[in-house]
């Protein structure tokens, strides 16, 4: 680890060897929140309205490099551990490559895809905030929502020209039709105002690695009307880490689980399965439920759709 004063700043620079096969990120997100410089990705988070400038480049096949800009050395140690953790380059796979490598179902994409992992988010509120935006809408419109917000509301760092998306105390000051004129809907305004009040308030403790406490936080976040089970589990796999918790209600699944499940005559159309039969269907894989599925849906689906385009971005 090494230190330097940066712009009256304090950088932080730490090496990680991953645990199992990694690959930095091919795709960025349309949110443009983060940035590319070259081999080098960049992205600005907040903690307590500190800025914190987070940096990682992959050196080598098993060595990637962090860096944290910030105000102190605690704050850029903190703002590297949440880039480790949006990236997942400290997700050891070794268990579920062993297990799964010669899979019926997904041994072909394990095999191929070894790097392969769930997208994240590096603040869990941005992950309930954009999940709520993304709502039974087309990714690429939810982005568009996505964006207008980051621009009136979010915030913006000087130096490097980074941006990040609001606090929870900023959303939930705002009057719910400020929230809809960016093309939310007046309840989807509402949901989204109520759970940064969750949050703001220290309610809903979105940050706990305690799963217990991370349930606790989904069952208040579920007592919210217009947040149910689909945006509770993207909230958990992009926000917390949670690999266990498969979004089984988004469209790619459930046309994907239709599609393999279906026996009619040949070129008939499948039926979409139930977000029900998707969680059955992938049941069997326990604690890794949401990565087998993602691999389901590179070997067998369409990485071009919904919520699933998104997650291949890692």
């Amino acid at each position: 680890m090494t230190l330097g004063e940066v712009s009256e700043r304090v950088e932080v620079r730490l090496e990680v060897r991953p645990p199992s096969p990694f690959r930095m990120p091919r795709r960025l997100g349309l949110d443009r929140l983060a940035r590319r410089r070259g081999d080098v990705l960049q992205r600005l988070i907040h903690r307590d309205g500190e800025p914190v400038e987070i940096r990682a480049v992959q050196l080598a096949a098993d060595r990637v490099l962090f860096g944290g800009l910030a105000r102190t050395e605690e704050l850029a140690e903190w703002g590297i551990a949440r880039m480790r953790r949006w990236l997942g380059v400290d997700l050891d796979l070794r268990a579920f490559h062993d297990r799964y490598r010669f899979d019926a179902l997904i041994g072909p994409s394990v095999r191929s895809h070894p790097q392969l992992r769930p997208s994240a988010r590096p603040d869990p509120f941005e992950a309930l905030w954009f999940a709520i935006s993304e709502q039974l809408i087309e990714y690429e419109r939810a982005a568009v929502i996505q964006r207008r917000l980051i621009a009136r509301l979010g915030r913006r760092d000087p130096d490097s020209g980074l941006r990040d998306g609001p606090a929870a105390a900023t959303i939930a000051a705002q009057a719910p039709a400020l929230l809809a004129s960016f093309d939310l809907t007046e309840g989807r305004a509402l949901t989204l105002r109520r759970a940064a009040h969750e949050v703001a308030r220290g309610r809903v403790d979105l940050d706990s690695a305690d799963p217990g406490e991370q349930e606790r936080g989904w069952r208040r976040l579920r007592a919210i009307p217009g947040i149910g089970s689909w945006t509770v589990q993207t909230l958990a796999l992009r926000g917390q880490g949670r690999v266990d918790q498969l979004p089984a209600g988004d469209l790619a699944y459930m046309k994907l689980v239709g599609r393999l499940r279906h026996d009619g005559p040949p070129g008939s159309p499948a039926p979409r399965a139930s977000e029900d039969e998707v969680a059955r269907f992938f049941e069997p894989y326990g604690r890794w439920a949401a990565l087998a599925a993602l691999h389901a849906l590179v070997g067998h689906g369409s990485a071009s759709s919904g919520a699933a385009a998104q997650q291949l971005a890692a």
